[in-house]
């Protein structure tokens, strides 16, 4: 009974707390629409500077460095790129302050560089170097394009190959080749620091404490590492576990870090890591290089010559395309399976959320339902991320090592079993022998 009442009483705290926020996620939905697109992608892309907590103005910044046109590197600090102005909303008549876009100008050797972060552009939200479209040929070209173009309106913002529009006018832009220090780089420094001193720690423990078990902190990290290597790696390794280990370990504790890291909504977290098919990518190419570097011959020649009838491989090579092209499809596997859980399962807190400001155009009582059911299960979800990120991290590392294993393999063996002399059973059909003996055979 007891428990009844304080989970009513926390529940009509919870509903006053949140009553402010129904009302104003209602007005403000009615004032302006929720670009859900925008919000959602701008969660789980990347960018020049680390929004400071709760703001979506201010940011951390952070080191640019391009190289220009003409070879020349170039390093500038990433609040450059925008300056906080206060806008007017045309709809609602209000000002607010936003941080827009602006030239940045470098000056190095006596030479004048402008670089802008492009929006009405075929590189959006990427720096790009831009120069004045002065010729006769560029204009004809920007006109023409112009004219073939169907994303807007000319001189508005229509998106022409080749050309950035900003504050009205084009300029045509040239891609630099990008160094940058984004959020995602930072947070995988981040997550490097964290898992090296994770580690570190368990090392310096045994060194000082010998072989006195560890506790608390120790003493998990300790869990993780034998259930890791003895369950996974040794199993299937077996003696040539040692040799992988290192890299098979360090895999999983930098996916698990980056899995973690990323639930955490401000800084240093809040950077989707293992939700960004490029980061996955190059885990899952080290992956391949381990697997084919490290590979048997009795592993190439299963590839190129396999244990098949002779017409499946000659003349027409058919079992060796299937082996060549699963050669690739695993690593494959390993990119799209830890991309695609870790970055459903951002989505689906992200969309939870956003249903408060959705249901908002139908009245305070349904966004006041949409925010408790949304906090419900947003929370819930969020749980459940904390749990698959240790899945996802096992499952990466499990289906690693049987890769490995299987690139390991020196064909299959008869073992030699000795020989064992063993006393037969007697007959009890025929007599025993005169002199009591019994009959041994090998």
């Amino acid at each position: 009974m007891n428990s009844k009442k304080v989970s009513i009483i926390l529940g009509l705290i919870v509903m006053i707390l949140l009553s402010p926020l129904t009302m104003n996620a209602s007005n403000g939905d009615k004032e302006e629409g929720v670009n859900v697109k925008e919000i959602m992608f701008h969660h789980l892309g990347d960018g020049y500077g680390w929004e400071v907590p709760f703001s979506h103005v201010y940011r951390i910044p952070l080191p640019v460095i391009v190289r220009a046109e003409d070879g020349k590197w170039i390093c500038f600090s990433s609040s450059r790129l925008t300056k906080l102005e206060e806008v007017v909303d045309h709809k609602t008549g209000k000002t607010k302050l936003e941080a827009v876009p602006q030239i940045v100008n470098v000056n190095k050797d006596g030479k004048s560089y402008n670089f802008v972060l492009a929006h009405y552009s075929s590189h959006s939200n990427k720096v790009v170097q831009i120069f004045p479209v002065e010729s006769d040929n560029d204009k004809s070209e920007l006109k023409a394009a112009s004219e073939i173009s169907s994303e807007g309106e000319y001189g508005v913002d229509r998106v022409i190959d080749g050309y950035v529009l900003f504050d009205g006018q084009y300029y045509k832009e040239y891609r630099p080749i990008d160094f940058s220090i984004t959020k995602n780089v930072l947070a995988l420094f981040i997550t490097a620091l964290i898992v090296t001193l994770m580690v570190m720690s368990v090392v310096r423990w045994y060194a000082k404490k010998g072989l006195k078990a560890p506790r608390k902190g120790m003493g998990f990290m300790e869990m993780l590492i034998d259930f890791i290597y003895t369950g996974v790696i040794k199993s299937s390794l077996h003696d040539k576990a040692k040799q992988f280990a290192p890299f098979l370990l360090t895999c999983f504790f930098f996916i698990l870090v980056m899995n973690l890291v990323g639930l955490i909504v401000i800084f240093p977290g809040g950077a989707n890591l293992t939700g960004n098919i490029a980061v996955t990518l190059v885990l899952a190419v080290l992956v391949f290089i381990v697997i084919n570097i490290k590979a048997t011959k009795h592993y190439w020649k299963e590839i190129f010559w396999p244990d098949v009838p002779l017409f499946l491989k000659f003349p027409l090579p058919i079992m060796q395309c299937i082996e060549i092209f699963g050669i690739f499809t695993k690593p494959a596997a390993l990119c799209v399976r830890l991309f695609a859980n870790m970055m459903g399962g951002h989505m689906i807190v992200i969309t939870l959320t956003l249903l408060i400001f959705i249901f908002a155009a139908f009245g305070a009582a349904a966004t006041g339902g949409s925010v408790v059911i949304s906090i419900v299960f947003s929370i819930f979800m969020l749980a459940l991320d904390i749990l698959v990120s240790f899945i996802q991290a096992y499952v990466f590392t499990l289906l690693a090592t049987l890769f490995i294993a299987m690139a390991q393999d020196n064909g299959h063996h008869e073992e030699k079993h000795p020989q064992v002399e063993h006393a037969s059973l007697p007959d009890p059909d025929n007599d025993e022998k005169k002199d009591g003996s019994t009959q041994v055979v090998a």
